[in-house]
């Protein structure tokens, strides 16, 4: 087992490419405003978005684009995708990265009260503390409606204080951030005996005990971290919702012309950049990440008739997302 803020990490960075950081949010609307959102989510059996065609010559990636959050009560219609697999080559992991450490899983089962620790701010410092005034109170009704009475998150950093609030608030919102997706694809691959390749970047602790007090004693620059998430959930709900129902019914078009705000990139960029971090190599992970998972694509196109992807459909529509990268590596770039 790893602990658990290495590996909180290590999956938020499958989901980002390389991207200049979001703008600082706009000033927040009081917080006697917030109000119930009126956006139906849609329910049901819903086909989701086509898939980009990625190729060169008569070699085949296709590449479905996923979405976080979706909404929490439909059911992806997926025989496109399962078809589309049934007959490739080759299934290529979403991009990740993976943290281990040197020691057994006994021993690392021992590191997790140091790092719930380390999710707590440095000398027990609450949030009142260490956020200013006037995003603390912005935070206090947004944790009263989605997060209630709890007091143990108050001595969180605000990074993840924001993360539990944001995670909050989508289930509150008939939001769900579980992926649907690759269940299928993996158990449709497995069906029919369809390679799966991972291009998981590993990254190994040898000092994990260390490294861990290094991190809990180090301050975080997530003031921005949390007033983005704050701001997301105080004013961009409502296009969440439209952007989960535009990818359920398939709509690109919609999701094109919809808001991509996403806090991620700031909380991210907040934690890799911290002293500890960059110690520990997380300083180029992100790209180095992005670069395994091309590697693994230009493999495939070469070997393979077809193939099948999944990304985040957020990485696939940026001006320098994946698509831009494959396409700048010569190969022809078909939407949906």
């Amino acid at each position: 087992m790893r602990p658990a803020l290495l590996a909180c990490l290590a999956l938020s960075l499958a989901s980002l490419a390389p991207a200049a950081l979001a703008q600082t949010p706009p000033a927040a609307p009081a917080a006697e405003t917030i109000r119930d959102i009126d956006t139906v989510v849609v329910s049901g059996v819903q086909p989701g978005p086509g898939m980009w065609k990625v190729s060169r010559g008569e070699h085949v990636l296709w590449i479905l684009g996923t979405l976080s959050p979706i909404p929490k009560n439909m059911r992806w219609l997926s025989r496109d995708v399962e078809a589309t697999i049934a007959q490739s080559q080759e299934v290529l992991e979403p991009p990740s990265a993976s943290i281990g450490t040197d020691l057994g899983m006994f021993r690392s089962m021992l590191l997790i009260p140091s790092a719930l620790k380390a999710r707590r701010n440095p000398d027990d410092k609450t949030l009142r503390e260490v956020v200013p005034a006037e995003l603390y109170a912005r935070w206090l009704p947004l944790k009263a409606r989605y997060i209630g009475s709890d007091r143990g998150v108050e001595k969180w950093r605000p990074v993840f204080a924001a993360q539990e609030l944001y995670e909050a608030a989508m289930r509150r919102s008939d939001l769900s951030l579980k992926g649907v997706v690759w269940p299928v694809v993996e158990r449709s691959a497995k069906q029919h005996k369809v390679k799966i390749t991972s291009s998981k970047v590993e990254v190994k602790i040898k000092d994990p005990k260390t490294a861990l007090k290094d991190f809990a004693n180090t301050t975080l620059s997530d003031t921005d971290c949390f007033a983005k998430t704050l701001s997301r959930i105080e004013s961009d709900i409502e296009t969440m919702r439209a952007r989960a129902n535009a990818w359920a019914i398939g709509d690109i078009e919609a999701l094109r012309a919809l808001p991509q705000g996403d806090q991620y990139e700031v909380c991210l960029r907040a934690v890799t950049a911290s002293g500890a971090a960059q110690r520990l190599g997380f300083g180029d992970l992100r790209e180095r990440v992005v670069q395994s998972w091309l590697s693994s694509a230009d493999r495939a196109l070469l070997s393979n008739r077809t193939s099948f992807a999944s990304l985040p459909i957020a990485e696939l529509l940026k001006p320098d997302g994946y698509l831009a990268r494959l396409q700048a590596r010569g190969y022809t770039v078909e939407a949906p």
